[in-house]
């Protein structure tokens, strides 16, 4: 009997784990932590004196883009998620790449932790957003993309500068 009650409760708990990696906001969060751990490995293969490099001068700097990701992401989350009107006099400057690394973790988890607060009904909410009504769902897809849209230019940043990327790691 003890062996059908733990093969049972063996199959609950991978069949909990397979229901909860297809819903939106647990798929999102697998892939968030993992979107967070690969860009902190970028953020942390270039070396601190090359934070300011930029290819060409209309381009952010490699430090830009890493503010630019961490400005971006508590938008979109405090705005559409918390409902709180985003205002840059909060804006951060961290200066060392050891501060920027910190900040951008702190985000990270900050995103992770409304996102988990949200419920699946909520995505279908829409919101005003400046390129017209929007579902939370497609702020959310947003929310990835846009980290993934800049991490793809500071692998540039890193292979235009003889350093090798960190090897991708998709989920």
């Amino acid at each position: 009997m003890k062996i059908k009650n733990l093969l049972i409760a063996f199959i609950v708990l991978i069949s909990n784990n397979l229901i909860a990696q297809n819903d939106a906001i647990s798929a999102f969060l697998l892939k968030w932590e993992n979107s967070k751990n690969y860009l902190i490995e970028i953020a942390d293969a270039m070396p601190e004196e090359s934070y300011n490099f930029k290819p060409i001068e209309r381009q952010m700097s490699f430090k830009e883009q890493l503010l630019h990701i961490r400005t971006n992401m508590v938008w979109l989350s405090e705005t559409y998620f918390m409902n709180e009107n985003f205002t840059k006099t909060g804006k951060i400057n961290p200066t060392t790449k050891k501060e920027i690394i910190e900040e951008l973790t702190i985000t990270f988890n900050k995103v992770s932790k409304i996102i988990n607060q949200t419920s699946l009904d909520d995505l279908t909410t829409k919101v005003d957003f400046f390129a017209g009504s929007k579902s939370k769902l497609q702020i959310l897809n947003l929310l990835q993309d846009h980290v993934t849209h800049h991490r793809g230019q500071l692998i540039v940043y890193l292979n235009l500068n003889n350093i090798t990327p960190p090897k991708y790691s998709g989920w």
